[in-house]
């Protein structure tokens, strides 16, 4: 295993990494030197040409991320200092929003305040069945600040996404599932065998089509237009109709038919 900082990045399968927030001391707090390094890391992996997908967890079982490094963000005290901790924040989950291959959560533990706008920047979560994603930013008098605001009313409508920062809850897995907040459950004596039994198909797709579906996903995320969402998807099938894999996996059906 490589270690980098506060993190741990692996390479579990080809082209899958596996990267770790790994400060369980601090309940994996998100200090700005961690958000920077967190960019630098999912930018450097979404880069390699073989890269598949990302999975985003945290050290431990208690927490996935405990919100915003407190200790680090006391010293933000006017509108400037305020604006650049945003703007330094959001680029960095932006660099998790934007990478060009798919980035899970595995939301092992609870994901609050800035840790929910972290899970919630990812393109899917599968959430530890003992795990919570809560929106508490109303508890430190302060609105979402990094993204995170509309990735939720995204997922859940502006409804839930009220009720969630309004009321501060805490949702649980199955809530979370059933509100589309989270795409898995994860087993605390299965954590394994679910983890395997969501990402083994993604696995099985080459690089270059979760990188184009990644495409597509993305430019819907960014409220691109129909026709440019509609060109992307061309675009996008071009690549994958001519390259060998396609052919490959056309011949072998085509074989198959024969018989």
């Amino acid at each position: 295993m490589e270690v980098s900082g506060d993190f741990a990045v692996e390479e579990r399968d080809l082209g899958a990494w596996w990267v770790t927030i790994s400060r369980p001391q601090k309940h994996n707090a998100l200090s700005r030197g961690v958000l920077d390094q967190l960019g630098q890391v999912v930018a450097e992996c979404g880069r390699m040409d073989r890269s598949r997908l990302i999975v985003l967890t945290g050290a431990g079982d208690r927490y996935f991320a405990a919100g915003g490094d407190l200790v680090d963000l006391s010293s933000i005290r006017d509108e400037a200092a305020t604006l650049d901790m945003t703007d330094q924040a959001r680029r960095a989950l932006d660099a998790v929003r934007d990478c060009p291959v798919p980035v899970i959560a595995l939301v092992n533990g609870d994901a609050i305040g800035g840790g929910a706008e972290l899970a919630l920047s990812c393109d899917m979560r599968m959430q530890s069945e003992r795990a919570r994603i809560g929106f508490i930013q109303a508890k430190l008098a302060i609105t979402s600040a990094w993204g995170g605001g509309p990735d939720l009313c995204r997922l859940v409508g502006a409804a839930r996404a009220m009720r969630m920062m309004g009321r501060c809850e805490l949702i649980d897995a199955p809530t979370a599932l059933q509100w589309g907040l989270s795409d898995a459950v994860i087993g605390a004596e299965t954590r394994e065998d679910d983890i395997a039994a969501f990402l083994g198909p993604m696995l099985k797709c080459p690089a270059q089509v979760l990188r184009g579906i990644k495409a597509q996903t993305r430019a819907y995320r960014q409220g691109l237009s129909y026709d440019q969402r509609r060109s992307i998807e061309q675009r996008e099938l071009v690549k994958t109709w001519l390259h060998e894999d396609h052919w490959v996996a056309a011949d072998a059906l085509l074989t198959k038919g024969k018989k």
